[in-house]
């Protein structure tokens, strides 16, 4: 089930998700990963909420996976 990454009501610590880092941008891979920390303060943001994976990337969430 894919929920909307760009609210940030969405993304908690602990869920599994699929982001794209900011060198990944313009071919779109995607990294999958557990969130460890939300950077992003704003309560959405239009390219996807900034999180911390628990592997310490760092990137804007594209879906949320179950």
């Amino acid at each position: 089930m894919m929920i909307d990454g760009r609210q940030r009501k969405n993304i908690n610590t602990a869920l599994f998700v699929e982001i794209v880092q900011k060198s990944h941008q313009r071919t779109g891979q995607l990294t999958k990963g557990i969130v460890a920390k939300i950077l992003t303060k704003s309560a959405n943001d239009p390219y996807g909420i900034k999180v911390q994976l628990e592997t310490g990337f760092i990137g804007r969430v594209i879906n949320r996976l179950e």
